[in-house]
């Protein structure tokens, strides 16, 4: 498939837009009005949209090229009047997603462009989309589209379960996905964007938008503050931490025998009875609950000791 390169122009209006700063997610509401963002620092939701970026690779990197790399941009909580306002002209893919439960809707924002150049390199082309522009997709466009939507949604269950238990799945448009959805204006949306690129491929942004009362429910884990990666620990709370482990005082004990007794024979017990009890050269030793390993019963400075002969491998997972 040969294209005409696209317009320049065109290309750096779309450029500057993407590269203006983007406002916060704090807003201060005005007197009377409801309020745009009533979660503060959505830290949580900044952090699984890392997490989201990090899983998709895959997914673009047949649609972009070698090196493909996806990364997570500042979230922003905007009406959704003033994001289609910033939004240039021309075409766009608007794909909607439900979330369950409830009947929120969740909205993939893609440039028209950029969904027409994965459409090319999709077919063995070398990702050039036709200028000018179509005003909508075909039906080749749409059914790329609809993959791209089934493979992010099924990224966002995942990682929203550290936030909330919700389902996304791609919904049936009402409208061809070149136009945009019958929204109120003042609609708050918080807009995650998602950034594709590569070595050869310019970067561009995919939009995930939600609806501030579909994310209500949910409010006191989307404040929630998230700590990602490891923490670095100060040295003094390390250490203080490690004195206080020394000084733990564990009983340590080994079982020689366990004998197996008839109930008539224990009730019938009585002073001078004997036991016989059996027990190879290695006894358990245990340290609570969970054996250490084995060692041989002997003497040691006129004692009874015991020598450790074998350990058991210890786990995280044991500790738990």
């Amino acid at each position: 498939m040969v294209n005409s390169p696209s317009d320049p122009a065109t290309e750096q209006e779309a450029t500057d837009r993407r590269e203006r700063a983007r406002a916060g997610a704090e807003h201060a509401p005005a007197l009377g009005a409801v309020a745009l963002n009533p979660f503060g620092d959505l830290h949580g939701v900044q952090h699984l949209t890392a997490r989201i970026a990090k899983t998709l690779k895959s997914v673009f990197e047949p649609l972009v090229g070698e090196g493909a790399r996806c990364w997570a941009e500042p979230l922003a909580v905007q009406r959704f009047g003033d994001y289609r306002g910033e939004r240039p002209d021309g075409l766009t893919a608007w794909l909607p997603l439900a979330m369950t439960p409830g009947r929120g809707r969740a909205l993939i924002v893609v440039d028209g462009k950029f969904a027409l150049e994965m459409l090319d390199r999709f077919f063995g082309g070398d990702g050039e989309a036709p200028h000018p522009l179509p005003t909508e997709f075909t039906g080749s466009a749409d059914t790329l589209l609809n993959r791209i939507a089934g493979a992010i949604a099924g990224q966002l269950g995942p990682a929203w379960e550290m936030l909330a238990r919700i389902a996304f799945e791609p919904a049936p448009a009402a409208t061809p996905f070149s136009v945009a959805p019958e929204l109120d204006a003042g609609e708050p949306m918080v807009v995650t964007r998602l950034g594709v690129g590569s070595d050869s491929v310019k970067p561009h942004w995919i939009d995930i938008l939600y609806p501030v009362s579909a994310l209500k429910p949910y409010t006191p884990s989307l404040t929630a503050k998230v700590i990602g990666g490891e923490p670095e620990v100060e040295p003094e709370w390390r250490n203080g931490l490690t004195r206080a482990v020394l000084g733990v005082k564990l009983q340590v004990r080994s079982v020689l025998a366990e004998p197996v007794v008839p109930f008539p024979t224990l009730v019938a017990l009585k002073p001078g009875d004997v036991i016989p009890i059996a027990f190879g050269p290695d006894v358990p030793v245990m340290v609570g609950n969970q054996k250490l390993g084995n060692g041989t019963v002997g003497t040691a400075n006129g004692r009874a000791a015991i020598r450790m002969t074998t350990f058991e491998p210890l786990s995280l997972e044991d500790a738990r």
